[in-house]
């Protein structure tokens, strides 16, 4: 089982401990950031009242821009895999002799 660790993160001036994988730290650390970022702004906005509003807006708007996200991820693997293949075609076999010299080469 990973060990985990207790991290105490500030989100809208309140402190809250987490558990939290060991070596994982930082990126905690970084989306407790993120999303007090989020909460701020949705706060300074002054639309929103209550800091479980304020979090359910700012997970909805994070959450939303994931998801914004996620087809370009998509689209870039296919891309990346049709280049792959296209310079696989191109190129000669590079398990063979990787530099065209002539040489024999094993695993």
């Amino acid at each position: 089982m990973a060990e985990q660790k207790t991290l105490s993160v500030t989100i809208l001036d309140r402190e809250y401990l987490v558990a939290c994988p060991a070596g994982q730290e930082k990126k905690l650390t970084e989306a407790a950031s993120t999303l007090n970022d989020k909460m701020r702004e949705i706060r300074e906005t002054g639309k929103v009242f209550g800091i479980e509003r304020i979090a359910v807006m700012a997970a909805l708007n994070l959450t939303h821009e994931l998801l914004q996200a996620k087809p370009e991820n998509a689209n870039d693997h296919s891309a990346i895999m049709r280049l792959s293949g296209k310079l696989d075609a191109i190129l000669p076999n590079h398990d063979a002799d990787p530099l065209g010299l002539g040489l024999d080469f094993e695993d």
